[in-house]
């Protein structure tokens, strides 16, 4: 190893080495860097109205118009039904939210360090790679949205551009055109993960400007030219008896499937956040009128197509191609706003919920080389290389992906707030979640939570066959009815194995009362010597005395917990 080290390639990989804390082990170089240690004082920026203008802004995007317009198109339902499906399926949102946000704002660590507590040291990995996976492949989604919107900017500046020869296979699913527009929409979008998650909420308090603007400007539009609100909310839904109230819980599904990436990892954001407070009240309220907002404009922006142009239209640049196509220099530069808004939208978004997502879980998965940065740019490529525009040909299409996205996550989301509400009741031992000792409270077996993962399978088998049947193939009509409700299906099994796994064979590190240390934890230095004993006390708050069989013996005036090892 000493002759590596010093070899010309030890000394390349040296150098690719990211900022890290003096003093670490060879060990802890695999568990921690700057960017996964817990956020001090100086980075914790993020208070209430950034997160409202994270939400109004992430709420505006292209992705939110078609899950609520789908819902008429796809399930037949109206208006007012789909946004009744869009109230509940968000609010709902809201609450896991905030539970798994207040993870992140009490310890200041981020979801691939939240999750070594569930799934422990080493088997933490697998979560964190299936969420870095995932906002690798939605990142493309979205840039292919935005890649439109940059098509529509073009097209009104130079109608030609509707024309450009296609020098592109057909077996490639795209043309030229479309393809060079997605192109500029990716590497415009690069320098935006260059800067650090602390500094990125300017940008979201720029969208939250101009971008609703921009939006209610299309909604005015779109009402005009169908002479009125009147003749689009007259239009009845097309589902009746069990179509309609299976076509409401699909929709409720698809608005909490939107949120699965977030529910997950919204510690890697609450992280930041100045107080708990700040990271509470402002996600509960904002998301679900934000979205609900956003999704009303939507709604009635595609059922005013079936007014105008005799057919639904589940996506708004679809229609503002429409508008484009009646020519006029005032119809070329409306678009042009708008497209420009729904582009800086897609590049918000993008950035929020799917690279730094992404680069905070892949430098868990190599922290010695990785950081957010790069890792956000690694998130660019796989998104540029995953084609994604097979994902988006059809609304069936679409919902059926994000149900598919729903069913891993929710499982993971399960096992998490169970952990953390239920089974350790709030406490965790920071340093602890940082260190590779066999006798660690997190090491669990081979560095593997078996109890997390038996959990995990668990929450994920209810919906693997009304999965097969979503992609077409013959099921039970059980199985699609478990899978409709997806998202809680795989959250409330997996969340009910991992209690009773837990009650049945105790883990270390839990209060027997609720107990969140937070800012009291004032060490944030994870190097600590291994070889020492684990976080055993904290002075003024734990009783050292223990019974025989390792459990913490009640006492006055001390929160006990279990230390059994």
């Amino acid at each position: 190893m000493e002759k590596v080290s010093h070899s010309k390639f030890g000394r390349f990989m040296q150098k690719l080495e990211v900022e890290k804390e003096n003093g670490l082990s060879n060990t802890q170089l695999m568990l921690t860097n700057f960017d996964l240690k817990p956020v001090e004082p100086a980075r914790r920026q993020w208070g209430p109205w950034n997160y409202v203008g994270f939400w109004v802004a992430d709420s505006f995007n292209i992705n939110t118009w078609m899950i609520s317009s789908s819902m008429i198109t796809s399930w037949g339902l109206s208006w007012w039904q789909s946004w009744l499906c869009v109230w509940i399926g968000y609010f709902i949102a809201a609450c896991f939210v905030c539970l798994t946000g207040r993870i992140g704002a009490t310890y200041h660590i981020g979801f691939p360090v939240v999750s070594r507590s569930s799934f422990g040291i080493f088997g933490s990995l697998w979560p964190v790679f299936n969420r870095a996976a995932m906002a690798c492949i939605w990142y493309g989604v979205q840039a292919w949205i935005g890649g439109t919107c940059v098509y529509l900017m073009i097209r009104a500046i130079w109608s030609k551009w509707e024309t450009v020869p296609n020098s592109m296979p057909e077996s490639s699913g795209t043309n030229t055109r479309d393809f060079t527009s997605f192109f500029i929409f990716w590497l415009c979008s690069l320098p935006a993960i260059w800067f650090p998650v602390h500094k990125i909420r300017h940008l979201f308090t720029v969208k939250a400007y101009f971008v609703p603007c921009a939006g209610i400007a299309f909604f005015i539009w779109a009402i005009v030219k169908a002479h009125g609100i009147g003749p689009i909310v007259k239009q009845p839904g097309t589902a009746k008896g069990s179509a309609l109230g299976w076509g409401m819980v699909k929709g409720t599904m698809s608005a909490i499937a939107n949120f699965a990436t977030l529910i997950v990892n919204d510690p890697d954001f609450t992280r930041f956040a100045t107080t708990r407070k700040a990271a509470l009240w402002s996600q509960l309220v904002t998301i679900p009128l934000g979205f609900a907002f956003t999704s009303f404009i939507g709604i009635i922006v595609s059922s005013s197509s079936t007014v105008i142009y005799n057919e639904p239209i589940w996506n708004p640049l679809d229609l503002l191609s429409k508008f484009l196509d009646e020519g006029g220099s005032g119809q070329r530069f409306g678009v042009f706003i708008i497209a420009t808004a729904f582009a800086l939208a897609q590049l918000g978004t993008n950035i929020a919920a799917n690279s730094v997502s992404a680069g905070t879980d892949m430098t868990a998965l190599l922290p010695r080389y990785l950081n957010i940065r790069r890792g956000g740019y690694i998130c660019a490529a796989v998104g540029l290389a995953m084609c994604p525009w097979n994902l988006l040909k059809s609304s069936n299409q679409f919902t059926t992906y994000l149900s598919a996205y729903s069913v891993f996550l929710s499982s993971i989301a399960g096992v998490i707030i169970s952990d953390y509400y239920f089974v350790r009741k709030g406490y965790m031992q920071v340093p602890d979640l940082y260190s590779a000792k066999r006798t660690g409270p997190y090491w669990f077996t081979a560095g593997i939570h078996w109890r997390g993962y038996v959990a995990y399978i668990a929450g994920i088998l209810p919906n693997i066959v009304g999965f097969v049947g979503a992609i077409g193939k013959p099921v039970p009509k059980g199985a699609e009815y478990i899978y409709n409700l997806n998202f809680f299906a795989g959250f409330i099994v997996a969340s009910g194995v991992y209690y009773g796994l837990c009650r049945i064979s105790p883990i270390p590190a839990c209060s027997d009362t609720w107990l969140e240390l937070g800012d009291d934890e004032r060490s944030l230095s994870v190097a600590h010597d291994l070889e020492s004993s684990s976080v055993d006390e904290v002075p003024g708050t734990y009783s050292k005395d223990m019974d025989a069989g390792g459990k913490a013996l009640e006492g006055e005036g001390t929160a006990q917990r279990r230390e059994v090892y």
